[in-house]
């Protein structure tokens, strides 16, 4: 068997990137029986059926280091969420959810900020403080002018780095400027709901420069955390990390306890925004386990 990488998965077909060059391959029905879905970026082993022609079986999945749902990415070593510092208008709350999903995986993040060119009033500023105070490496960007195009770069060597992000923050655009020669397909964004136009309609490999891969991945509107158990959100704030455990309770969640570590530091160390997120993410976790029980 040859070992390789899922690079990309459409229709039914797999590409698996190997010391040999790609394979187009069809995944054995066994993965069907055992409900396992082949990913991009999982290690995989192939038969090789035609080398002439580069076909091959896709017979085996490698155990997982990672695994992200949405996008759904296997093995990856980072994130780089990016967000649009105006057009569209950087959403917090979405960007804490796409944090959340991150830190579960225990994945490194990046928060890549672009389009300041667009932001002349640099409130874009305001959030850099806050994530970056919050313990993440933030860099803002302009993809459109090359500002800290280098810097971001930087962040992706020996890496394989999954981008996230919404709808018609730029992300093909900063994928382009890392390396003009992928050519990723760009889109307009919409001025009556200022939403992107989905141009990544899968899942992708890329390789940026030597021993450098970076996924891109369609954008999307909404993230659902459901997943998570309410008592384990704290974890995936790292600003709430040095006070963890030296509350009153022991049980304490940060909401109503009193004597609790994390609220006597809001304002102090802890972003007093991100706290009421943290509120208000709780609180819609309890609902969903609720429900899960009816």
């Amino acid at each position: 068997m040859v070992k390789g990488t899922i690079i990309k998965g459409v229709g039914g077909f797999y590409y698996v990137g190997t010391g040999n060059g790609i394979y187009e391959c069809r995944a054995r029905g066994k993965f069907r029986k055992e409900k396992i879905t082949p990913t991009v970026g999982d290690y995989a082993e192939i038969t090789v059926i035609d080398e002439e022609n580069k076909k091959g079986s896709l017979d085996n999945i490698l155990s997982r280091k990672t695994y992200m749902i949405r996008p759904r990415v296997a093995n990856v070593d980072q994130v780089i969420i990016i967000f649009a510092a105006a057009k569209p208008q950087l959403d917090p709350d979405m960007l804490d959810r796409f944090l959340i999903l991150a830190e579960e995986q225990g994945l490194d993040i990046v928060i890549c900020i672009n389009k300041i060119d667009l932001d002349p009033d640099e409130e874009y500023k305001k959030y850099a403080d806050i994530y970056s105070s919050a313990g993440y490496r933030v860099i803002p960007v302009s993809a459109e002018k090359k500002i800290n195009i280098e810097q971001l770069g930087d962040c992706l060597k020996d890496k394989i780095s999954v981008v996230a992000g919404p709808s018609g923050v730029g992300k093909s655009s900063v994928i382009n400027s890392l390396n003009p020669n992928l050519r990723l397909e760009t889109g307009s964004v919409s001025r009556k709901i200022e939403r992107g136009k989905h141009t990544t309609r899968h899942a992708q490999l890329m390789e940026l420069y030597g021993n450098s891969f970076i996924v891109d991945s369609p954008g999307f509107t909404s993230l659902y955390i459901d997943n998570i158990k309410p008592e384990m959100l704290q974890e995936y704030f790292p600003e709430f990390t040095p006070y963890i455990g030296k509350c009153r309770f022991s049980s304490c969640v940060h909401i109503h306890e009193p004597d609790c570590n994390v609220k006597n530091n809001v304002g102090e160390s802890i972003n007093p925004a991100r706290y009421d997120r943290y509120v208000k993410l709780y609180n819609e976790l309890v609902e969903f386990e609720n429900e899960r029980k009816r």
